[in-house]
């Protein structure tokens, strides 16, 4: 399998919540994980294995997530004129609402199921979001 191709998994796997990467072409097969580690599978009798100096992708702030239930796009504003709901550093309460998520012209509420701080906000106003994505750590 072409080195150019793994790379650009790599770049892949980093730009997205994905844990893991599988592709076969033919009898090659690469598995990339989150970790620093990728393993090239072929049916040759040692399989070759390529180390990488990626760091590991870990998640860079600890707390409760607060994560999407639907897919949809983010708002971090009731209108475009208004303020954000939440900003990093805010306090939030269970109930509060955090952001909307935009699904089929309906605007549905997201409300924050912990109580705490605000120490991330991991999706940027008007971005898609996917179902179980992380959209806010409360700590």
């Amino acid at each position: 399998m072409d080195i150019r191709k793994i790379k650009k998994l790599i770049e892949m796997l980093q730009e997205s919540d994905l844990m893991e990467i599988e592709v076969k072409e033919g009898e090659e097969s690469v598995r990339i994980a989150r970790g620093g580690q990728m393993v090239a599978h072929s049916n040759q009798s040692l399989p070759p294995v390529i180390e990488t100096n990626m760091p590991p992708l870990v998640p860079e702030t600890l707390g409760a997530s607060i994560t999407s239930p639907i897919v949809g796009t983010f708002y971090r504003k009731p209108a475009p004129d208004k303020a954000a709901f939440i900003e990093v550093g805010d306090h939030v309460n269970v109930g509060d609402v955090v952001c909307i998520i935009e699904a089929m012209k309906m605007m549905n509420e997201i409300k924050s199921a912990f109580s705490g701080t605000v120490t991330a906000i991991k999706v940027d106003d008007g971005e898609p979001v996917e179902f179980d994505q992380q959209l806010i750590i409360v700590g």
